[in-house]
């Protein structure tokens, strides 16, 4: 299926700061105006020929389990107006680069109480075709990010591509990568990226050796049916006894220049709601190009 339906969530850090509204020149200006997910998402949807609309989350305050007095309500109200008016504030930002991108684009904000579940989020991310969200920055930090990721993953219904905070906002796309285990998941990621694939020149399918992995090469499937598609494709296999997988995958992607990782997402809810897997986690926290992911 054609992607035509993109949904990003905002970056209010960058709501808050000096930046002009209406940058001038292109790439890294749109970055510091509206942050590397959002930019990369308005140049995606250009380049797709997609609508995009982008969701700012505007989070009403936490109160503290220690605080044994009730907060007056003049501070919450406060507190959630300026919530509300940072949303807003992304909104209109995001607007403007889209509109000078030339992109059909609206916006929305979700508002999310007192620490609650961010439900209005999770009905757009079920109505869309792909949802983008910028990796947390440690330098401005976004509130509830990784609950997000987490949320469009687990409980969305549509592939979820982060970008990299490093991201300067754009992706060509050229060179992509496959990180291939033979999994229902990870299957689920090739065919949702099919669009994307179809722009690359180049395809890799990566299988990482461990110790114990199953001899041959699992990933001929794969490959022969990407090759039916018209497809550039190489089988690759990386022995990686000593790192973890997801340390191994990003290795590879760095060494060889990959544009893109598509893999699967993983993950259960033992300790919490939603509980990233061990190389899922370590993806999103160290990674320097873009993934996209399904579970």
């Amino acid at each position: 299926m054609a992607i035509k339906d993109m949904l990003v969530l905002l970056d209010n850090g960058y709501a808050t700061s000096d930046r002009p509204v209406v940058p001038r020149g292109t790439g890294n200006a749109d970055v510091d105006a509206i942050g590397p997910g959002p930019t990369l998402a308005v140049d995606l949807a250009r380049r797709l020929e997609a609508h995009v609309t982008g969701v700012a989350l505007a989070v009403d305050p936490i109160v503290p389990g220690f605080v044994v007095a009730p907060l007056p309500v003049e501070v919450i109200e406060q507190a959630r107006t300026q919530a509300m008016e940072v949303a807003r504030t992304a909104t209109d930002r995001f607007r403007v680069i889209a509109e000078r991108g030339g992109v059909a684009a609206e916006t929305r904000v979700a508002e999310i109480l007192m620490g609650g579940a961010p439900e209005g989020f999770v009905v757009n991310c079920r109505s869309t075709d792909l949802v983008v969200i910028g990796q947390d920055d440690p330098d401005r930090p976004e509130p509830m990010r990784e609950a997000m990721i987490e949320t469009a993953l687990f409980e969305g219904t549509a592939p979820l591509l982060v970008v990299p905070y490093i991201s300067r906002g754009a992706i060509a796309l050229d060179r992509v990568m496959i990180g291939w285990d033979g999994s229902r998941t990870a299957a689920r990621a090739v065919q949702a990226a099919m669009p994307l694939l179809a722009l690359a020149k180049k395809i890799s399918v990566v299988m990482i050796e461990k110790a114990g992995s199953t001899p041959g090469q699992p990933g001929a499937e794969l490959a022969t049916w990407l090759a039916r598609h018209g497809l550039d494709v190489e089988l690759v296999q990386v022995e990686a006894p000593d790192i973890s997988v997801a340390d191994a995958l990003l290795d590879h992607a760095a060494d060889k220049a990959f544009d893109l990782l598509i893999m699967g997402g993983y993950g259960h809810s033992r300790v919490r709601e939603f509980l990233l897997g061990g190389a899922t986690r370590g993806i999103l926290a160290t990674m320097t190009i873009p993934v996209l992911m399904a579970h």
